[in-house]
């Protein structure tokens, strides 16, 4: 189970397992390529980060938007702090590069738990490889406000897929 960007990875994760993968799901996240490598952003994103990188960093995640933006995806302010502090800053190259995705990795049962915008287009293309997909309304964090909720929808998508 991978969130955001966490979700190109999964394919290269489960290749270096050593036990089969019974279920894959994707979290309000980024879908690596059916085969070939996965660009991690697409050039908009990177023409958006290119003018916050200093000295080949980015600021924080929660720093690259407006606060009407990030605020609602905290519903308490210890938890966004917490959140912003574990909050590594990674350098734009992370963002410039391509995730290798090996052959053959979506030969299981995949799905997806949709949050929200601007993930939409990304479950309608998991939607489009026939996976199993679910929608919690929320914000990008919306694990976060509703755990409970978050945990019986990814429970239900890994014993129905």
């Amino acid at each position: 189970m991978a969130h955001s960007n966490a979700g190109l990875f999964l394919p290269t994760i489960r290749s270096g397992l050593d036990h089969p993968v019974t279920s894959s799901i994707f979290v309000d996240a980024a879908l690596p390529a059916r085969t070939g490598p996965t660009p991690v952003a697409t050039p908009e994103l990177l023409d958006f980060l290119r003018p916050m990188a200093v000295n080949g960093r980015l600021p924080r995640w929660t720093d690259w938007w407006d606060e009407a933006e990030v605020g609602p995806m905290f519903s308490d302010p210890l938890v966004r702090q917490t959140v912003v502090e574990e909050q590594p800053t990674l350098p734009l190259s992370y963002y410039e590069q391509h995730i290798p995705v090996p052959d053959g990795w979506d030969d299981h049962p995949c799905s997806y738990l949709l949050f929200g915008p601007p993930y939409d287009d990304l479950a309608a293309e998991a939607r489009q490889r026939s996976w199993a997909v679910a929608h919690l309304p929320g914000a990008h964090l919306h694990q976060i406000i509703d755990p409970a909720g978050t945990a019986q929808l990814l429970v239900e998508l890994a014993t129905t897929t």
